[in-house]
C-alpha cells in the first residue's frame, strides 16, 4: 500500500507520518512539501493508492493539485486541510474524505482505514497506463489496447484507432497488464479479450492485423486462451 503526504508544513507532514508509523507498519510513504513536487512524481511513473493532500499550500494549491493527479490516476484523494469552505469542491474533484485540522488521532486513523478497504476491494491491474508520449503525460484505458510491441528501447501501444510509442521495457509492461494480457512472442503482448483468430504462427485482433506467436508457445496459448473464453 503507497500512501502519499502533500502539505508544505512540515508539522502537518510530521503529524501525519507518525500515525501511520504507528498504526499501519506495512505501508510505504512519501512526503512532499509542494503540489508540483508531487505531480512530477505522477508524471514520471509513482503511482500512490491513496494521497493525503492540503488545500492551501504555495505555488500550486492543493485543488488544482487534486485536477491534475486525478486526470492521471486513481488515487483515492483525502484533503488533510485547514480550509473549511472547500468541502463541495473537493468532492467535485472525486475526494473521499474531506478531514479539517487540526484532526483527531482516530478520525484520521478511521477515515485511512476505510479508504485502505477501497484499495483492497478495487486492486487488482490498472484501468489506466499512463504514457509519455511526444512530450505530454497520457491515459490510455488499458481496454483500449489491442496489443504492445516492442521497438528497440521503445514501445509501442496499438489501440483501435491510433500507435504510441514511448520508452519503457516490455518486461515491466507485461507486469503491470497482467493474466488479461499474453507475451505471445518476445516482441509483442496481446490483450486476450481483442483477440479474434489465431494459427499456429500469429493471432490476429480484433483489427484485422496479425501479430507473431513463437512456436514454442503456442501449446500454453491455446490453453490459457481456452480457459480465458470460459471465464
Amino acid at each position: 500500500m503507497r500512501i502519499a503526504i502533500c502539505d508544505d508544513e512540515a508539522r502537518g507532514r510530521e503529524r501525519i507520518q507518525t500515525l501511520l508509523e504507528k498504526e499501519f507498519t506495512q505501508v510505504q510513504t512519501r512526503e512532499f512539501d509542494s503540489g508540483m513536487k508531487l505531480l512530477t512524481a505522477v508524471q514520471e511513473g509513482y503511482q500512490p493508492d491513496i494521497l493525503l493532500l492540503d488545500i492551501a499550500m504555495e505555488g500550486m494549491n492543493g485543488m488544482e493539485t487534486a485536477r491534475q493527479i486525478k486526470a492521471l490516476s486513481d488515487v483515492i484523494l483525502i484533503f488533510v486541510t485547514g480550509v473549511k469552505e472547500q468541502v463541495f469542491q473537493a468532492f467535485d474533484v472525486g475526494a473521499f474524505h474531506y478531514l479539517v485540522k487540526p484532526v483527531e488521532e482516530e478520525r484520521l486513523k478511521e477515515v485511512l482505514i476505510r479508504a485502505m478497504q477501497e484499495v483492497h476491494k478495487h486492486q487488482g491491474r490498472p484501468k489506466f497506463l499512463l504514457i509519455k508520449s511526444g512530450g505530454a503525460h497520457r491515459r490510455v484505458p488499458v481496454e483500449d489496447i489491442l496489443y504492445v510491441e516492442n521497438n528497440g528501447r521503445k514501445v509501442v501501444v496499438h489501440t483501435k484507432t491510433e500507435k504510441m510509442e514511448y520508452y519503457e521495457r516490455m518486461n515491466h509492461l507485461e507486469e503491470v497488464l497482467g493474466g488479461e494480457f499474453y507475451r505471445c512472442h518476445r516482441g509483442y503482448l496481446v490483450a486476450l479479450r481483442a483477440i479474434s483468430g489465431y494459427d499456429n504462427t500469429s493471432i490476429t485482433v480484433s483489427t484485422g492485423e496479425k501479430i507473431y506467436l513463437a512456436k514454442q508457445k503456442y501449446s500454453e496459448f491455446v490453453k490459457l486462451y481456452c480457459q480465458f473464453l470460459k471465464e
